[in-house]
């Protein structure tokens, strides 16, 4: 079974409140990482930059995510980012709070910083 192809094409399959905030949460990235490009990644929306994944998004019933957390993230963010951890690689906001677009803005820069610190890879 195939998912969307195209991001605008996940996000139609999204209730409306949810649309809403994964709207935000992907003009958040694309304006901190504009140069990044826009892909579907197993099923969900994503960006890539230098060659490598950046991040990717999604909504659950409760929460939004944003993958991955690395270590510079976590380092870079530190207690700022702590309530959001959710497992490895994870960041998860409660879907009753507002996007902090700031924190979403800093983690894209981060893991930028970190893609372009390695070697493209040839595609």
């Amino acid at each position: 079974m195939s998912g969307p192809a195209t991001v605008d094409e996940y996000l139609a399959t999204l209730p409306e409140d949810r649309r809403a905030y994964m709207e935000a949460l992907r003009r958040t990235i694309r304006a901190a990482a504009p140069e990044a490009v826009e892909v579907i990644s197993y099923k969900m929306p994503a960006f890539k930059s230098h060659g490598r994944f950046l991040v990717s998004y999604d909504a659950y019933k409760r929460h939004y995510s944003i993958f991955p957390s690395s270590g510079p993230v976590i380092e870079a963010c530190g207690d700022e980012l702590a309530p959001y951890l959710s497992g490895k690689g994870t960041i998860s906001f409660p879907k009753d709070m507002p996007l902090p677009a700031a924190l979403v803005t800093k983690i894209v820069r981060v893991r930028l910083a970190e893609n372009a610190a390695q070697p493209s890879r040839k595609r």
